[in-house]
């Protein structure tokens, strides 16, 4: 799965996206190749949709699964999590909500440097975070 997940991550990093995640799961008795992508700005199901063909023809040609799947490929959401540093870096500028054992909070990203997320919150307060007490960072929409 690890040659697999390499190979889909050159191709759509040639369709400069990113990947998100990819999952091979079972769901209501049917395999599903699930690959979700993004970028420095929204997918749209056209991004989707081109992924998806440089994929399928890959796949077409050097299929590691032997029994039927889908192959789906998606947005990976407008509140995902931030998993990655690359991720985290990306979300600067963004809004996002943090957990850590003591808070919820959630504000602009101001700045992730030397470990530490710099937040903007709504009463235009700023807060440093260290990384290591983040339980949970994603991307959220401001209401």
């Amino acid at each position: 799965m690890e040659k697999l997940k390499n190979v889909i991550t050159k191709l759509v990093n040639e369709l400069n996206y990113d990947v998100y995640d990819i999952e091979y799961v079972q769901e209501h008795n049917e395999y599903i190749l699930r690959v979700m992508i993004e970028n420095e700005t929204v997918i749209n199901i056209d991004d989707c949709i081109k992924a998806s063909k440089k994929i399928s023809a890959h796949l077409d040609q050097d299929d590691p699964f032997t029994e039927p799947y889908n192959l789906e490929v998606t947005s990976a959401g407008a509140e995902r999590e931030l998993k990655t540093e690359k991720q985290i870096k990306r979300a600067v500028g963004k809004y996002v909500y943090i957990e850590t054992m003591e808070q919820k909070v959630s504000g602009d990203l101001l700045s992730y440097k030397e470990g530490f997320l710099e937040l903007k919150h709504s009463n235009k307060r700023t807060s440093k975070i260290n990384e290591i007490d983040v339980n949970l960072i994603r991307l959220a929409i401001k209401f």
